[in-house]
């Protein structure tokens, strides 16, 4: 269906604006991304993954005391009951982790000391969040070991929410400089002005229904290859090059039979991801410092030939997929990551919906017959 058949229609509403936000902002012309007017880069780079979720849901960085009073919470709610464990352990051999993931946050919503809040209750929403966001890398962890036949690691009481993470998922605490690329993963992949989970989740709780609700429209919406998962092929990708040598005729060969280059160019920015910049920067330093620079030195060759041929530049997707494969991540879990992080944007998202809301409802072109009579079914 071409747009100019219906002049007023935009496939994909790509353009269309869909609501007002005072979330987070791109800006195209300078590939810049900001989180209630601080640049990304800066939150990464210099701050940390709590003081940026603090940021989403409240409006504001907070000050020493507050981000103290925040992790102390976070600390306090990083635990899942046994029903969520158990719910996780009644999966189907083989479900896909984001599966996992929304059947954990169903059950976990009624354990939710606020569950019978109004939906449109402000403060309860802000509770119902820190609560989400406290318990993701638990039920990620926890859904993973499961998968694995093993049981859930406990969190640790004080690390923060990447080194809880990585602590849950190795059985060890990590070193500062890998808690610290994990941690800016986690800001880099936390809000992303109206793609189309989040969307998702501003028409999912738009009917009133509740936070939860959302977080789990949200997964299932990420769960599509068309959105999430590109750190996860951009992986394989890099796997399949497997040498510095072998990247130069591998991606030449690529751009002639014009194979999907997975890891860059991106729809909402023209001169290269902001976001890609320093996660790019700490996931070549890990794999110094690990070393191991091969997925650097390929992603290198890879830079440089793209931005002299097609004038593209890597994504975020691109460092993320190396620096967690350096991380000792499995890649099954890439996708759950984004979920981690994305929840904090997920749930201001839904936070400012419901502050203000009214139901979504798009209108649509309507394509079918018309004016048909009815048949009886004797006489079809």
């Amino acid at each position: 269906m071409s747009e100019t058949t219906y002049p007023n229609y935009s496939p994909g509403l790509q353009g269309v604006i869909g609501g007002v936000t005072s979330i987070s902002k791109i800006t195209v012309e300078e590939s810049r991304l900001e989180y209630r007017g601080y640049n990304v880069h800066d939150l990464a780079s210099q701050g940390s993954f709590e003081e940026t979720a603090y940021l989403l849901l409240k409006g504001e960085l907070p000050n020493a005391a507050e981000l103290a009073e925040f992790n102390k919470t976070l600390d306090s709610e990083r635990s899942i009951p046994t029903e969520v464990i158990t719910a996780l352990k009644s999966c189907a051999k083989g479900t896909h982790p984001m599966d996992m993931l929304k059947a954990a946050y169903s059950v976990l919503s009624g354990f939710d000391p606020d569950y019978n809040a109004d939906p449109t209750d402000h403060d309860a929403n802000i509770r119902k969040a820190i609560r989400i966001l406290a318990k993701a890398p638990t039920i990620v962890t926890a859904a993973y070991q499961i998968s694995q036949g093993k049981e859930p690691i406990a969190p640790k009481a004080g690390l923060r929410t990447a080194s809880n993470f990585l602590y849950m998922l190795h059985g060890s605490e990590q070193d500062d400089y890998t808690e610290l690329v994990m941690d800016a993963s986690l800001t880099l992949y936390a809000e992303h002005t109206y793609n189309a989970s989040t969307f998702a989740c501003r028409v999912c709780v738009a009917t009133l229904s509740d936070i939860y609700s959302g977080i789990v429209t949200g997964i299932g919406t990420l769960k599509g290859p068309l959105h999430g998962g590109a750190n996860e092929e951009a992986m394989a990708m890099l796997m399949e090059i497997g040498t510095p040598e072998n990247a130069e005729p591998w991606l030449r060969d690529a751009l002639a039979t014009k194979k999907k280059i997975m890891g860059f160019g991106h729809r909402e920015y023209k001169v290269g991801d902001g976001r890609a910049i320093y996660l790019t920067e700490v996931a070549k330093e890990i794999g110094r410092r690990k070393g191991n620079t091969k997925w650097g030195d390929i992603a290198d060759i890879m830079e440089k030939i793209m931005r002299e041929e097609k004038n593209i530049y890597p994504n975020v997707d691109f460092p993320a997929a190396y620096a967690y494969y350096l991380l000792g991540i499995p890649i099954e879990l890439y996708t759950p990551i984004f979920v981690m992080a994305r929840v904090s944007g997920w749930s201001a998202h839904a936070i400012e919906q419901l502050d203000n809301n009214r139901l979504i409802r798009p209108s649509c072109i309507y394509e079918g017959k018309l004016d048909l009579k009815y048949v009886p079914i004797q006489d079809r």
